[in-house]
């Protein structure tokens, strides 16, 4: 890793992923627009870019060190038996993933957490750019909890690359307003997160949205009886009710949200 320019490369994902998912919507949306993709895209790249500093002069140096520490004192759940370096690197992206599922449900259960959360889930149309949309006090504990589970299951350098590289672009892939063929999404649904089966989360209807919180792979919510399948696409509509005026959820107000009365 030492020879490699992390920051660089993560930077290019996100700014890869958002241009090309980008061109997609354009060349193959899934439905119209309900209210204006510009300025839906200023408020969450505002946000967005807001995090990204953030994650790049606090986060990202610590998650690379963490890893690094851990492994060359052999700390951590993976070190207390010699494997190879491969399974490591497998066995970190596959538990990391899992354990951020978890984290996704405690997010929507807990009421301090969702009060953060529901900045994210109220894009009144779900695109590339929604996911940019966080608060930062969210990304905070998002990083906290990602430092800790490096340490605690003494997750290998290079896998924590790899798994922040594929997180970022499935972010990307299942929150863009695309249209895929059906028999394509399907496959890829056995085990992966198409942006149907996301879609379905960002759902205005609560009993939709406490579902299908699967981040890279989509049979975590298969094991525990999260998934919903079956939902008509064209009759989603996405945000969080009491959060339906688009002039309400301009960036100040976005930034200030989780501080105004809770809303489920």
């Amino acid at each position: 890793m030492a020879n490699i320019n992390v920051d660089a490369i993560k930077i290019g994902f996100v700014l890869g992923g958002l241009f090309f998912f980008l061109i997609l919507e354009l060349v193959i949306p899934y439905r119209e627009n309900s209210v204006s993709k510009i300025r839906r895209w200023m408020n969450n790249l505002t946000l967005g870019m807001i995090n990204i500093i953030f994650y790049e002069v606090v986060v990202a140096s610590l998650l690379i060190t963490t890893a690094s520490f851990v492994t060359k004192e052999n700390i951590g759940l993976l070190n207390l038996v010699e494997i190879p370096t491969w399974l490591k690197i497998v066995d970190t992206i596959v538990f990391m993933d899992l354990m951020f599922y978890f984290l996704h449900i405690l997010i929507h259960r807990i009421p301090l957490l969702w009060r953060f959360h529901r900045v994210h889930h109220t894009d009144l149309d779900v695109d590339v750019s929604t996911a940019m949309r966080f608060h930062l006090v969210e990304v905070c504990f998002r990083s906290i909890f990602g430092i800790g589970l490096v340490y605690f299951i003494g997750a290998e350098p290079v896998g924590v690359f790899i798994f922040e590289c594929l997180f970022l672009l499935c972010f990307f892939f299942q929150h863009s307003g695309i249209r895929m063929p059906g028999q394509i999404e399907s496959l890829y649904w056995i085990l992966f997160v198409p942006p149907a089966m996301h879609r379905i989360h960002h759902s205005v209807d609560l009993e939709e949205r406490n579902t299908n919180f699967g981040g890279i792979f989509s049979i975590w919510d298969r094991i525990f009886g999260t998934l919903l399948t079956g939902v008509n696409q064209e009759q989603i509509w996405t945000g969080v009710d009491g959060h339906i005026q688009e002039k309400k959820l301009e960036i100040y107000h976005l930034l200030w949200m989780p501080f105004t009365p809770a809303v489920k």
